[in-house]
């Protein structure tokens, strides 16, 4: 179960919201803390720095954004991040550094590190996408199973219980999202992972690995 811990999965010193993650072993833990963490962040934020548009949306200076995105707050935009044409911020969101929120993208209750790009037509909910991860066009995080029950990590040889409802994907730092893929809920990409386009991902996918489908996952090394 070592793969699915914070620490092997995510550096902290990428994202502002590295206080949030202390005291926890797994990233899903905080999911349900987002909310009341960005308004206090928020409220410390440096006024030189960052601009305070509306209640609880604080937005860095730097931060391009088109006329026709929607945002919604809570909601923290750091510093060199392009909001595009059509994004829409659903609230419970952390934007990192010179990250990228495309074309009709959607974003609602995660947690985005530095330097991530969802350009182009993706969804994010209940998830946490590491330093420099990328998602092809098309490809979303599923959040919320069919039959509405609690939602578990699965991996090889443990079935952890998350006790959430709503919850998508860990993305580990550096992993690639090909277009037109599936995260389903509860799934963890490892660190420098590639997922291939058109994929359908359950489960924990190990570091360092490229996964073609569920019963081809090799490692690049």
């Amino acid at each position: 179960m070592e793969e699915i811990k914070i620490e092997n999965l995510l550096n902290l010193n990428e994202t502002i919201a590295k206080k949030l993650f202390e005291n926890y072993l797994y990233p899903w833990e905080v999911l349900t803390k987002i909310k009341d963490f960005i308004i206090e962040l928020g409220n410390s934020l440096n006024k030189e720095e960052f601009n305070k548009i509306e209640e609880n949306i604080w937005i860095h200076k730097s931060v391009k954004i088109a006329k026709t995105a929607d945002i919604m707050g809570p909601c923290i935009i750091d510093e060199g991040t392009e909001i595009r044409h059509c994004a829409y911020i659903r609230g419970n969101v952390i934007i990192g550094r010179n990250s990228v929120i495309g074309n009709s993208t959607e974003l609602k209750n995660s947690i985005l590190f530095n330097n991530v790009q969802v350009p182009h037509y993706n969804y994010v909910g209940d998830s946490i996408l590491g330093y420099k991860t990328h998602m092809g066009a098309g490809s979303i995080t599923s959040n919320i199973k069919s039959d509405k029950t609690l939602i578990k990590v699965k991996g090889n040889n443990f079935c952890v219980e998350t006790g959430l409802r709503k919850f998508g994907t860990i993305i580990g730092d550096n992993s690639e999202i090909g277009c037109g893929s599936v995260l389903n809920p509860g799934s963890i990409i490892g660190r420098n992972t590639n997922i291939y386009p058109l994929s359908s991902v359950r489960g924990v996918i190990k570091e360092n690995s490229i996964y073609k489908h569920q019963n081809e996952v090799i490692n690049k090394y």
